[in-house]
């Protein structure tokens, strides 16, 4: 929630100064979380997932919807909705995540680079309201392909998901 605040002069040198006892929401406040969102009901094993990587504080698992072949999701196991109510501590450990598949991903596919993608709000383009990051292997010349919506074979993603795995273990 973003704050607004109201200035009043205080003091010999008028300088402005925060009238904390006047602060008020200066716009609509996030919705909840929704615990029935997939990634909460994956984190619960309520769904399956082709898990590639998961520590204390967060899981990867395969995009079923692929941009490119190996994109994973880094996801915490904290409930929050996006950046704006993640704690600070789950921030790190994603980034931390993420630092470790983009190198995996890279490896196990040969790939020129990784793109890295994290979307805040629908206005930002979030479809799942659980915090996530996007990494996909990248090619030089090769475009991500489009969101369509359309699911990867389960084959295709098992044998992904054991590429990157080996990876993990050699890095």
């Amino acid at each position: 929630m973003r704050l607004r605040t109201s200035r009043r002069v205080d003091g010999a040198a008028g300088e402005p100064q925060v009238a904390l006892s006047r602060l008020q929401p200066a716009g609509p406040v996030m919705s909840a979380y929704d615990p029935s969102n997939v990634f909460a009901k994956i984190l619960r094993g309520e769904l399956p997932s082709h898990t590639v990587y998961e520590d204390a504080d967060t899981i990867a698992i395969m995009d079923i919807m692929p941009r490119a072949d190996g994109h994973v999701l880094v996801v915490p196991k904290t409930a929050c909705r996006n950046v704006f109510d993640a704690p600070p501590e789950a921030l790190t450990s994603v980034a931390l995540s993420v630092q470790t598949l983009a190198r995996a991903v890279k490896s196990a596919f040969n790939a020129d680079g990784v793109t890295i993608q994290q979307f805040n709000e629908a206005a930002g383009g979030q479809v799942v309201f659980h915090l996530h990051v996007h990494v996909m292997p990248r090619f030089d010349g090769v475009a991500l392909r489009p969101h369509t919506g359309a699911m990867e074979k389960p084959d295709v993603l098992a044998a992904h998901a054991e590429k990157i795995r080996a990876a993990l273990k050699n890095p």
